[in-house]
């Protein structure tokens, strides 16, 4: 089942960008996912578990930097 996902990430510090970068970049490096990004958000596409697999090990590492960071994510999902 495919599933999409609308993510926004909010590093809680004034120097944001850095991370929100690194953690589009890595999504960027899985050849599995459809991203799409733009001012707000990413959309990140792709097979259901795959998606969520991705989502956890690049979020842990996410959090695991300096400073804390909010992730919102809306996930579209079913059969289609």
């Amino acid at each position: 089942m495919r599933t999409a996902i609308e993510i926004s990430l909010y590093p809680l510090d004034a120097d944001y960008i850095p991370s929100i970068k690194a953690f589009i970049d890595r999504l960027n490096t899985y050849p599995e996912l459809q991203v799409t990004t733009n001012a707000m958000s990413t959309q990140i596409a792709g097979e259901h578990a795959r998606v969520f697999e991705i989502l956890g090990k690049e979020t842990a590492i996410t959090f695991g930097e300096r400073g804390r960071k909010v992730f919102v994510m809306k996930v579209l999902g079913g059969p289609g």
